[in-house]
């Protein structure tokens, strides 16, 4: 905890009791982060598999096919992605997130299974990778949420971040099993080991999951006081009545009673009335969707899918070789990611991290496009120095993207959400990314082999998409370190609402009384002692006349 204090410079944390840290915000974030791993695995295993010998006359991919069957095999999951992650959105609010967590894990150990025993058949492996397209893509969805509803807010952006480091893990694993297995092993056991494992990680989903609570967010939202109370005081260390456990409970109401304020309805239409038609919430659904779009742009999949084949653009010849490169540039990618969550997440924070990052990723992708362009590898030939310089920047774009564009977007779109919107809001964020991911795992291929000689206008394209997020950012997205969940209302404008709202409402209800003396229709001579007073109620347009 003191070295966490000393890298973690936040006023929330200096402020915080200490016990909030303890062992079991990590263990669960840890837990629910193997679907993370699951994510990195397939999208880090696939790209090697299809430069295998064995996978390659298994399956009947010649050089006429390949930029075909490459973009179709690898896209199959990202479709199956989409549509899982939109459902994990209605299952996570109905049933909860930890049920849903694990069924998500469930559905990805089917669709792995089947993939590993399609034994040539083209459509079972399709099959088998929509299956498992729709576990993955739930967990990619429910993942971030669960852990942003539990984590304390000092060290949210950390333990959300690690959702992207397991992304990261998976990946380097997956590189190294597939250059293991291609180096060590004979005949289909090349492709299949690498397919069979992808399952380990959903396995440690479920079993983890399977210990760990519910979310005492989601507990609150269904009106179960007692146990998100219960939940949420194991979960910190803390008593149920320590005044820090009322605290979070007290913002969590307040936030619930504000939303249902604002919309009275929890059906699925008045949710996206809450979504679309409040501008606070709008503008949160949009960033979301934009941080995604651009997440996908920066081309960091294109090199995750299709590494053995860049490699081999760049000048490395073999496949062996080409997947050692791989799994080089998969430890960048773990290890400079574990660097931003325990140095920048929650110091540094989201907003500068993604500034910088974006020049930076741009000017990675443009040198290696000029060297593709310009003084490309020729083949038998020794790679020149400018290629080596070419090829370390391709090691660079990775640290860059884990030191913003990966965690960061996964963060942000996990904590701006408003309590009753926050399930929609990350399914809508996640399945705009796997949509994305799947445009560049059809694309790159054929821009590879169609865009400019070599393929070079693919990172200029990927380049300019970096520069452009720069603005994006500077522009549209807040930052958010620090904040309590239920303070991002406050960021974007939403409890001012409510309080315009409710002054409104205070006075079309307070009903103004008018009162007339009359001598109407009071017999003569009975003038003195007589009076008509007129009572007008405006609030509910009701008039009475009272004759005293």
């Amino acid at each position: 905890m003191g070295l966490l204090q000393k890298v973690v410079k936040n006023e929330a944390m200096r402020n915080d009791p200490p016990q909030i840290y303890g062992w079991k915000v990590f263990f669960l974030s840890a837990s629910a982060c193997f679907g993370g791993m699951l994510f990195g695995w397939d999208i880090g295993s696939i790209g090697g598999i299809l430069v295998m010998p064995t996978f390659m006359k298994m399956y009947g991919i010649t050089p006429k096919t390949a930029a075909n069957l490459q973009s179709n095999i690898v896209s199959v999951l990202q479709a199956g992605c989409f549509f899982g992650s939109l459902v994990a959105y209605w299952a996570a609010d109905k049933f909860g997130r930890k049920p849903s967590l694990m069924v998500a894990s469930g559905i990805a150990i089917a669709g792995i299974v089947i993939q590993t025993a399609s034994d040539g058949h083209i459509s079972a492996l399709y099959v088998g990778r929509l299956i498992a397209g729709f576990g993955v893509g739930a967990a990619s969805m429910l993942t971030p949420l669960y852990v942003s509803e539990n984590a304390p807010r000092a060290i949210r952006g950390g333990l959300t971040g690690i959702y992207q480091l397991f992304i990261a893990t998976g990946v380097m694993l997956s590189f190294w099993v597939n250059y293991g297995t291609l180096g060590n092993l004979k005949g289909n056991a090349q492709w299949q080991v690498p397919l069979a494992l992808q399952g380990l990680p959903a396995v440690c989903l479920f079993i983890g999951i399977l210990f760990c609570n519910e979310s005492p967010r989601w507990l609150a939202r269904a009106d179960n006081w007692e146990k998100a109370t219960s939940v949420l005081a194991r979960l910190r260390n803390l008593p149920p009545d320590h005044g820090y456990v009322q605290m979070e409970l007290d913002e969590m109401r307040e936030q619930l009673e504000n939303e249902r304020a604002l919309i009275g309805g929890a059906g699925f239409w008045d949710l996206q009335k809450e979504m679309w038609l409040i501008s606070g919430n709008r503008k949160r659904a949009l960033v979301s969707i934009g941080l995604m779009v651009c997440q996908q742009m920066t081309g960091t999949n294109a090199i995750n899918y299709y590494a053995p084949l860049i490699f081999l653009n760049l000048g490395i010849p073999e496949a062996q070789k080409g997947l050692f490169a791989t799994g080089i540039y998969g430890v960048v990618k773990m290890v400079t990611c574990a660097a931003f969550l325990l140095l920048a997440a929650d110091s540094l924070g989201r907003r500068r991290s993604l500034l910088w990052t974006s020049i930076a990723q741009g000017l990675a992708m443009f040198v290696i496009g000029f060297y593709v362009r310009f003084n490309p590898p020729v083949k038998g030939q020794p790679i020149p120095a400018v290629g080596y310089f070419a090829l370390t920047c391709i090691f660079l774009f990775a640290a860059f993207f884990q030191f913003g564009w990966g965690p960061c977007c996964w963060i942000i779109v996990s904590e701006i959400p408003t309590a009753r919107l926050r399930a929609m809001n990350v399914a809508i964020a996640a399945s705009t990314q796997w949509l994305f991911n799947f445009v560049v795992a059809q694309a790159v291929p054929h821009m590879l082999k169609n865009v400019g000689k070599n393929g070079y206008g693919t990172y200029f394209i990927f380049g300019a998409f970096c520069f452009s997020m720069f603005f994006f950012v500077w522009f549209l997205v807040p930052e958010t370190k620090g904040l309590s969940l239920e303070k991002m209302d406050d960021l974007f404008g939403v409890t001012d609402m409510v309080k315009e709202k409710n002054i409104a409402d205070e006075e079309a209800h307070r009903a103004p009384v008018e009162i007339h003396e009359t001598t109407a229709n009071v017999p003569h001579g009975d003038h003195k002692n007589a009076a008509a007073v007129s009572h007008v109620e405006h609030g509910d347009k009701n008039t009475r006349e009272v004759r005293l």
